[in-house]
């Protein structure tokens, strides 16, 4: 099991669109994905759960991943915090 203690650093904090760009990206990979913040665990890989943390910007939360494909699984979340949700790349289409 992988454990990473993380700061919202987003003035928005964990906003609509960034919990579903974390939700997406999770929901990618085999292994199983916790969020804590203030006392409450939800899965993240729930939009709900991930929206009633409520998270804003300054919040603590932790994530614990745990499965087959962790490593990459932790790799791909922290990179979407380090940017801020930010979409990675050009945008397609």
């Amino acid at each position: 099991m992988l454990k990473r203690e993380i700061i919202i650093r987003h003035p928005q904090g964990l906003h609509a669109q960034a919990c579903a760009r974390l939700v997406q990206t999770l929901s990618a990979f085999k292994s199983q994905a916790k969020l804590a913040a203030r006392g409450r665990e939800i899965d993240a890989k729930s939009i709900m759960g991930v929206m009633m943390l409520a998270a804003v910007q300054g919040t603590h939360v932790t994530l614990r991943i745990h499965g087959e494909d962790e490593q990459a699984a932790m790799q791909a979340a922290l990179a979407l915090f380090e940017r801020d949700f930010a979409e990675s790349g050009p945008e397609t289409g």
